[in-house]
């Protein structure tokens, strides 16, 4: 799996011929195209598109949105959830990867997720994030490249990624 950082809530997913665009800001080629906070009107949509609570299924990827606009992504037995608002995440569970804003730190941690990968941050939410993290010299990556192998043993890792 392949996961790259388009800024603010914006990433792509790939794995083999299959992709997942997340609140994509531009036109991005994608099987499933998930929104988050909603559309907006210029966001430019491929596949699939999914905005909404419900559950769904599509080329073997698994989703499961809430009222919150929690997302959970079962992705080539990777579980990722993309955290949505309020404090509600008791179906929260098992979480490989949490896609987390800078400002929900103590709630991501709550979760127990192998990797947490902020999102929507700028220069001094992130050096918060990290400081509350307890982290000082993660370096920020290009893209995520990760098998579900190598989440075994991890416990809130951190990732930070470089806006493509």
């Amino acid at each position: 799996m392949i996961i790259t950082y388009h800024g603010g809530e914006s990433f792509k997913i790939s794995q083999g011929d299959l992709t997942l665009a997340v609140n994509p800001q531009s036109k991005v080629s994608a099987d499933i195209t998930l929104f988050t906070r909603g559309r907006s009107d210029t966001s430019e949509k491929s596949g699939f598109v999914i905005d909404g609570p419900g559950e769904y299924e599509i080329k073997d990827i698994f989703i499961k949105g809430f009222l919150n606009r929690t997302f959970l992504v079962n992705f080539e037995s990777i579980k990722l959830c993309f955290l949505g608002s309020g404090e509600n995440q008791e179906e929260v569970e098992d979480v490989d990867i949490l896609f987390v804003p800078t400002d929900a730190y103590k709630t991501a941690v709550a979760l127990e997720p192998s990797v947490l990968i902020p999102m929507n941050y700028d220069k001094q939410t992130l050096t918060q994030f990290l400081k509350e993290a307890g982290e000082t010299d993660v370096k920020p990556l290009d893209k995520f490249v990760v098998k579900k192998k190598d989440l075994e043993g991890k416990e809130g890792e951190i990732v930070v990624l470089k806006e493509e």
